[in-house]
């Protein structure tokens, strides 16, 4: 998995059309735009090594649980962004692999803003400008 992320002051989105995806969550009233307030916003792309690793979502869960206690931030967004270049998984892998990670940070506390996936979407945010503001990361 990898992830490219930003410590903002605010994160907005609005789903504006679908994508070319045959896998895409469905959208409703709850999920078709959304804000937050100080984040750690994660654009990710789960990889084709991770379908053999039963480990990566705790994985990924404890990369997220160090960074975000360094920033003392307790909002998540998980924003599905296939652009990381890697071999990307399958796409009901990733699909399900997001959803395990939203559940799992739930369960510890976290709020938790899944962007919809399979669809396109206007975003705005501001993002910080300290030493961890911006991270990326490969999990494997």
């Amino acid at each position: 998995m990898r992830f490219l992320s930003f410590h903002v002051d605010y994160f907005w989105y609005k789903v504006s059309q679908r994508g070319r995806s045959e896998f895409a969550d469905e959208i409703t009233d709850e999920n078709k735009e959304g804000r937050v307030e100080n984040a750690f916003v994660m654009f990710t792309s789960m990889e084709k090594h991770d379908e053999t690793n039963p480990d990566i979502v705790e994985k990924i869960v404890a990369e997220i649980e160090k960074i975000t206690s360094q920033l003392k931030v307790k909002v998540i967004v998980i924003n599905p962004f296939a652009h990381l270049f890697g071999e990307l998984s399958s796409l009901e892998f990733a699909m399900q692999a997001l959803k395990d990670i939203e559940e799992k940070l739930k369960g510890k506390g976290y709020s938790v803003l899944r962007i919809p996936f399979g669809w396109f979407n206007e975003i705005e945010m501001h993002a910080k400008g300290h030493p961890l503001s911006r991270i990326a990361r490969i999990i494997e």
